[in-house]
């Protein structure tokens, strides 16, 4: 395409995976792309049509090369999604005269503090807060509000330095591990709300405001609240649905956003809906980009880029009526062997994107937060059943096998983790009584400890085999059995073997705490001693020291 004979010049702030559908976007709309980003490799850089490698920390500098390209070019707008970047969006465009939102709005809805502050005054409902700055005490929190609260920092996304806490103790570690998230070392510590949370996105024109998505949020590990996926549309009913928009248009009127983007969470409370937060962009979380479109036909990162060149958003109405389901894949700690079958589930049933972050050689952490994962398969299908079974399905398939004899891993396997709350996180909870009584007599380990051939190695049987129990994946415990033995081409134990040595509690544990993870670790390593002639026993007395 000839650039002289584009109509329109946007600069996009990020050239990673969520900024690429805006990337796309512009580029098939006919405009000319100058992407924005502090890393020199970013994904994104191939579409653009120029690059400005910039940190989008550096409003400064941003500004300088966004008047450098409005000398050249004429720039029209400038756009995110899925940044925290949408301050520095608003410096921009405030500078050069340019379509978007006061830099002091974008302000307000990226400092959870002053945002907070506004709700209050403008009577949107949200939770009780105290807000830290720096040299503040903690103490400060316990004159104002109750366990539990929950910490956060007041200029960051993605999960990063939030957690729920529950006592005196944890209040202060809380607060410090905040603090060093923010960019201002400044912290936000709110009421506790409980309830079901959703994800909105809003296209607002000259006031107007059009609710785009809503998405049921599926949140796991407490203290952390760790996403493991979304569903849209929502299956709260219509009554529900209705109170929660109007909570989320009160907060973007207060807010003082009139033109662009909107994103929301909110949380559905015993007391009515209440505002976790309102963003001045798209979201991120792969809705915006992916299952939006998928599930309406609208692409609303279009409207939203149109809004930024000072044009109007189009129709908005829904072309489709589909649901789309994304869901997220993790690993527990350890270093990557090798991953296995993710190119496979690409051509899998309603699956419509796939996303991986992690490769062979990479250390991986159990989540505490939304970049901490390990990928995302995303489905749409015609039903919400069909399409939350079909990213499941596909979850399962994908195996992260690490590599054996790993002290990071088996501190994790074997609940020697310094952090109480790695401890009490298990793939399989052994709640039910019997599960609990059977491995607790399960002997560790029988039969001949002196083997040197892998083929002599047997489970002990268990009747956890047909337990309903799931992992974090949806995975059952068959399935996950059924994997390992697949891979490793162990079978159980039948009582018929001769001179075999035979894996009890010692592969048990790892297997319901980690999962097909953790049972692939176990065996993995237990075939690493024999074939080092290090000797099994001490490798076993290892674990169960």
């Amino acid at each position: 395409m000839n650039l002289d004979k584009m109509n329109k010049t946007v600069m996009i702030l990020g050239g990673s995976t969520m900024q690429i559908p805006s990337i796309k976007i512009a580029k098939k709309m006919g405009w000319r792309v100058i992407v924005a980003d502090g890393n020199p490799q970013v994904e994104g850089r191939i579409y653009a049509d120029h690059f400005a490698h910039i940190d989008l920390k550096d409003k400064t500098g941003m500004e300088k090369a966004a008047r450098h390209y409005h000398e050249l070019f004429g720039l029209q707008g400038v756009f995110t999604a899925g940044t925290d970047f949408s301050t520095t969006v608003a410096y921009i465009a405030e500078k050069l005269e340019l379509p978007g939102i006061p830099y002091e709005v974008a302000c307000n809805a990226t400092n959870k503090s002053q945002m907070r502050n506004l709700f209050k005054i403008h009577a949107v409902p949200c939770p009780d807060f105290v807000t830290l700055f720096p040299g503040d005490s903690p103490e400060k929190v316990l004159k104002n509000l109750s366990f539990p609260v929950v910490v956060k920092p007041v200029d960051n996304m993605g999960a990063r330095g939030v957690r729920r806490v529950d006592s005196r103790n944890e209040l202060y570690d809380a607060v410090h591990v905040a603090q060093k998230a923010s960019m201002i070392n400044t912290v936000i510590v709110e009421e506790f709300l409980q309830g079901p949370e959703l994800s909105l996105d809003a296209i607002i024109y000259n006031g107007q405001i059009t609710i785009c998505g809503i998405a049921d949020r599926h949140i796991f590990f407490p203290p952390y609240f760790v996403e493991m996926g979304h569903t849209m549309p929502t299956a709260l009913p219509d009554d529900c649905i209705k109170q929660v928009i109007d909570v989320f248009c009160k907060g973007i009127k207060a807010l003082g956003i009139t033109n662009g983007a909107a994103k929301g969470d909110i949380i559905v409370t015993k007391q009515g809906p209440k505002v976790g937060e309102i963003a001045a962009r798209l979201s991120g979380g792969y809705m915006s980009g992916w299952t939006f479109p998928y599930s309406s036909g609208i692409e609303v990162t279009e409207a939203a880029l149109q809004i930024a060149v000072g044009q109007s958003p189009g129709d908005l109405t829904s072309r489709v009526h589909m649901v789309s389901a994304e869901r997220a894949f993790i690993s527990i700690p350890g270093i990557i062997r090798t991953i296995i079958n993710f190119e496979n589930v690409k051509t899998m049933r309603n699956i419509q994107a796939t996303f991986i972050r992690v490769k062979k050689g990479m250390s991986v952490v159990f989540p505490r937060n939304n970049v901490e994962k390990c990928g995302n398969i995303i489905s749409r299908a015609q039903t919400r059943e069909e399409a939350v079974s079909s990213s499941l399905e596909a979850i399962k398939q994908i195996i992260i096998r690490l590599e054996p004899d790993n002290e990071v891993t088996d501190t994790f396997l074997f609940n020697r983790s310094r952090e109480d709350w790695l401890n009490n996180i298990t793939a399989f909870p052994a709640n039910d009584p019997f599960m609990k009584k059977t491995l607790d007599q399960s002997p560790f380990i029988s039969g001949n400890m002196n083997i040197t051939d892998p083929e002599k190695i047997s489970i002990d049987p268990s009747p956890f085999y047909e337990s309903h129990v799931k992992d974090w994946h949806g995975t059952l415990i068959k399935e996950a059995l059924e994997c390992v033995c697949s891979l490793t081409g162990l079978s159980f134990y039948t009582g018929k073997e001769k001179d075999h040595l035979v894996l009890g509690k010692i592969f048990w544990q790892p297997f319901l705490k980690g999962g097909s993870q953790g049972g692939l670790y176990i065996l993995d390593s237990v075939f690493k001693a024999l074939k080092e002639g290090t000797g099994i026993v001490r490798r076993l007395e290892r674990w169960i020291s």
